[in-house]
């Protein structure tokens, strides 16, 4: 399958959230190979490394830097740097998170700061260190990646799916508040994709349940993911704010 070609990208300064596997990985070869500036943090070295590596032939190739999202003094520090070093971002992809399962019953006080801090909170305070300089130059985009979970009310997740119905709430007012200066914002909806991690948690009777509940037969992958990002990113997409796009295969 051939790639849209966007122009607009070549030379923009892209950060991705979490972009050493899975979805994060796609984002980050993506915009990559689009001509785009790309740094990706992520805490998983061995597959960031290894990532950037392989796209180390790129010009320019994908910048790794370990950061600690969780960790909002670090998340600071590294985007103040990176702006310091590379200009203005361009285009935030805000897609870090974890889907641990977890019950009702097992959940303290401590998991539930953690897994908002993991799944919802970064997002804002990075969306808060770019924007300043989006908005000074009346333009950039911020994506954000959100779930397909809190839609269908999957079981096992009530603390991923409330941080994920939350970033859908705060698209919509980051992109009504910084819309006025020309910044867009959008949230993109994956389905189940097929990543090693979510290998994990289906059996191939639980893969096939959700394929059959999806209108289109097949696996959505992280490429499809990334398709949806690159164009919300472009300025063919100038028009484009405050809404959720679904890459789902029409799973209901």
């Amino acid at each position: 399958m051939s790639g849209a070609v966007y122009p607009s990208l070549t030379g923009r300064l892209v950060v991705v959230t979490g972009g050493g596997s899975g979805i994060g990985a796609a984002l980050t070869e993506g915009f990559a190979r689009q001509g785009a500036r790309v740094v990706f943090l992520d805490v998983v070295d061995d597959a960031s490394k290894t990532l950037a590596a392989s796209l180390s032939d790129l010009s320019p190739a994908p910048e790794y830097r370990r950061c600690d999202l969780t960790d909002l003094t670090a998340l600071r520090s590294t985007l103040d740097t990176i702006i310091a070093t590379h200009g203005p971002v361009d285009v935030l992809v805000n897609n870090a998170a974890n889907d641990d399962r977890h019950l009702l019953d097992e959940v303290t006080p401590e998991y539930w700061d953690n897994r908002i801090a993991v799944n919802l909170r970064h997002l804002f305070f990075a969306a808060q260190a770019v924007a300043p300089a989006m908005r000074s130059r009346g333009q950039g985009v911020i994506l954000n990646l959100g779930s397909i979970s809190w839609h269908l009310g999957l079981p096992d997740l009530s603390l991923y799916e409330t941080s994920k119905a939350g970033i859908e709430g705060m698209t919509r007012a980051l992109a009504r508040e910084l819309g006025v200066d020309g910044v867009r914002v959008a949230c993109i909806v994956p389905g189940n994709v097929k990543t090693p991690r979510q290998e994990r948690w289906y059996t191939p009777e639980g893969e096939a349940e959700i394929v059959a509940a999806q209108c289109l037969k097949g696996r959505v992958e992280p490429r499809d993911i990334a398709a949806m990002a690159m164009f919300l990113a472009s300025d063919d997409a100038r028009f484009v704010t405050g809404h959720e796009y679904f890459v789902d295969a029409g799973w209901r």
